[in-house]
C-alpha cells in the first residue's frame, strides 16, 4: 500500500509541476498559440505519456509492489487482468503482468484521447458562442484541466470501488456505453448549437453571483465599486467544466472495459486530458475536415460496450489486451482515412 500511494502522489507532484510550468513559465502574457507551438507541446505530451509507459513495462510491478506469486495471483484476481500466471515461474509470470498492465495503460490512453476529440468538437463551439478572444483559449483551457483531473479523480476511484463490490456493474457500464455510441452514430449529421444566454450552466451561476457584462482581460473576478463580479470568462470556464463532466460519463467506463486497476485507468486518463490542451491548438482550425470521426467514435463506444458485456466469453477465445489496442486503432485509423478520402462536399449559398 505504500508503495502504491509512493507510485500516485509521485506522479500527481509531476502533473502539479507541469501545470505550474505552463501557466508560470509558457504562459507570461496572453496570446494566441501557434500551430507549431501547440505540435510541439502535443509531442512533449505524447512523449510524456510513451516515457509512463516504458515504465510500467519494466517496473510496473512497483505500482503495488509485488514480492512473490500469490500477491501477484492476488492483485490478478482483484484486477480482473486478463493473463494466464505461470505458478512454477514467478519471473516468468511477472514479466507477463508488467507487459500486459502497460499494454492495459497504453490502450485506455488511446481510447481516452480518441474520445477526447469530440470533446475539441464542442470547446470549440462554447468559445466562438460566448465570443471568447483567441489569446484568452489558454488560460481557461489550463484552469479547465485543473478542474478536469479533480473530477476525473472522484469519478475513477469511485468508479472502482464500485467495481470491487459490485462486479455487475459492468455490464451496466456496457449498455451504457452501447446506447451512448448508437445514439452518436444516429446524431452524427446533427449540428450542435449553444445559446450562451440560455446555457443551463449559465442560468445558474447568474442566478446566485453577479456577472459582469463584458470581459475583463484574462480575469475570471472583477471587483467595482466594491462589488466583486464573476467576468464571461469565469462562465466559459465553468460550461467547459460541466461539458467534460458529461464527457466523463462515457470516458471512464469505456476505460474500466480495457483495464480494471483504478490507477492505470488514472494515469491513462489524466496524460490524455493533459494532451487536450495542445490537441485542441493543432486541430481547431482542421477538426471540421475530420467528418466521419464522430461515426468512428460511434463505433468505438459500441465495441467497447460490447467488450464489457462479453468480456468473459472474449477471454475464452482468447481476446487480449492487445487485440482491443488493434482494433481500436484500426476504428480511428479507417475514420480519419475515410475523411480525407471523401472530404465534405461544401454547399454554396
Amino acid at each position: 500500500m505504500a508503495n502504491e500511494l509512493v507510485f500516485f502522489f509521485g506522479f500527481l507532484l509531476f502533473i502539479i509541476l507541469m501545470l505550474a510550468i505552463d501557466l508560470g513559465l509558457f504562459n507570461k502574457k496572453d496570446h494566441e498559440v501557434s500551430f507549431k507551438e501547440a505540435a510541439i507541446m502535443s509531442s512533449v505530451w505524447v512523449a510524456f505519456a510513451l516515457g509512463f509507459y516504458i515504465i510500467l513495462r519494466f517496473w510496473g510491478d512497483k505500482l503495488h509492489d509485488i514480492q512473490d506469486f500469490d500477491h501477484l495471483q492476488e492483485v490478478t484476481r482483484r484486477h480482473l487482468h486478463n493473463i494466464k500466471l505461470l505458478p512454477e515461474n514467478f519471473a516468468a509470470s511477472l514479466e507477463i503482468y508488467k507487459k500486459n498492465l502497460a499494454l492495459e495503460y497504453l490502450t485506455g490512453y488511446v481510447v481516452e484521447y480518441a474520445l477526447s476529440v469530440d470533446n475539441i468538437f464542442v470547446m470549440v463551439l462554447i468559445f466562438t458562442s460566448f465570443g471568447v478572444p483567441p489569446k484568452f483559449y489558454h488560460r481557461v483551457l489550463v484552469w479547465g484541466i485543473v478542474g478536469a483531473i479533480l473530477l476525473r479523480f472522484l469519478f475513477i476511484f469511485l468508479g472502482a470501488s464500485l467495481i470491487n463490490r459490485f462486479e455487475w456493474i459492468l455490464y451496466v457500464f456496457g449498455v451504457f456505453l452501447v446506447y451512448t455510441g448508437i445514439t452518436m452514430y444516429l446524431n452524427r449529421n446533427e449540428e450542435e448549437e449553444i445559446d450562451p444566454k440560455n446555457h443551463k450552466v449559465v442560468r445558474f451561476a447568474s442566478r446566485y453571483f453577479s456577472v459582469y457584462p463584458e470581459f475583463v482581460g484574462h480575469n475570471f473576478f472583477h471587483r467595482e465599486n466594491g462589488k466583486k463580479f464573476i467576468t464571461p470568462l469565469f462562465l466559459v470556464l465553468l460550461v467547459i467544466e460541466f461539458t467534460d463532466l458529461i464527457f466523463a460519463v462515457d470516458s471512464i467506463p469505456a476505460i474500466f472495459a480495457v483495464t480494471k486497476d483504478p490507477y492505470i485507468v488514472f494515469f491513462s486518463n489524466i496524460f490524455a486530458i493533459l494532451g487536450l490542451r495542445s490537441m485542441f491548438f493543432l486541430l481547431v482550425n482542421i477538426i471540421h475536415k475530420f467528418h466521419y470521426l464522430k461515426v468512428g467514435l460511434a463505433f468505438l463506444l459500441i465495441f467497447i460496450g460490447g467488450k464489457m458485456l462479453g468480456h468473459h466469453w472474449l477471454e475464452a477465445w482468447g481476446f487480449t489486451t492487445a487485440h482491443s489496442l488493434y482494433i481500436i486503432i484500426g476504428i480511428l485509423a479507417i475514420s480519419v482515412i475515410a475523411s480525407l478520402l471523401f472530404p465534405r462536399k461544401e454547399h454554396n449559398a
